[in-house]
């Protein structure tokens, strides 16, 4: 049975009755895939690598009387988690029009004294043409020039920098997954790109119950 975490309505895998979650529930259901997965921690640069991200977590809550409250923004969580584990050069993979994000996080990242390589999604100035796209396929029309965003060329950029970690601000879907794929250094996303709601895309699982509704509408598989 195919784990459907998203439509679970016990949600038993945080507490000691873990064993008594739907019949579909993997941490019944996919035991072995689990020990396997855990064993991957046995590993101490993987081990402290999730002992800090869980510590992190951990930091950006102040316990108030009202209850417990958020307190650091992403990009706050992303230069402590740099500063915990000890990461001298950390990596930018940026899209071209979110240049001015890419400068300030620049800046925030440099004042904690920690050295920043950027680079852009244009880099190499590699002609769409190149995987084959068709004038009538250029964002600015037939005719024009445009380069290809190249998420590949911005991860091999970054990898012969030795970055220790890279931070993705804005890149398209699926570049942003081809990045993730060449890059070695782990990664994480600063700005997920939203070109309607301003880079904030849950805003469209907010709204797909109101204005936004055309996007639960159903389409047939692919074949």
């Amino acid at each position: 049975m195919e784990p459907e975490c998203a439509k679970c309505t016990k949600i038993v895998c945080n507490s000691k009755e873990s064993d008594k979650g739907p019949s579909n529930c993997p941490t019944v259901t996919r035991a072995e895939v689990i020990k396997k997965a855990i064993a991957k921690y046995n590993d101490p640069r993987v081990r402290e690598f999730a002992r800090q991200a869980s510590i992190q977590e951990f930091e950006c809550y102040m316990n108030l009387p009202s209850g417990k409250t958020p307190i650091n923004p992403r990009v706050e969580e992303i230069a402590q988690f740099a500063k915990k584990m000890a990461y001298k050069k950390l990596g930018i993979a940026f899209c071209t029009g979110l240049k001015e994000e890419a400068k300030t996080l620049t800046k925030i990242l440099e004042n904690r004294g920690i050295e920043v390589i950027s680079v852009c999604c244009k880099a190499g100035a590699i002609p769409k043409e190149k995987i084959g796209i068709t004038e009538e396929q250029k964002i600015a029309g037939p005719g024009a020039w445009e380069s290809m965003c190249s998420p590949i060329t911005q991860a091999e950029i970054l990898n012969n920098e030795k970055t220790e970690f890279n931070i993705v601000v804005g890149l398209c879907v699926g570049h942003d997954s081809l990045f993730f794929k060449y890059s070695h250094a782990p990664t994480t996303v600063l700005i997920a790109k939203d070109r309607v709601f301003g880079h904030n895309p849950a805003a469209g699982l907010y709204l797909s119950g109101s204005y936004y509704r055309k996007l639960l509408r159903q389409e047939a598989p692919n074949s």
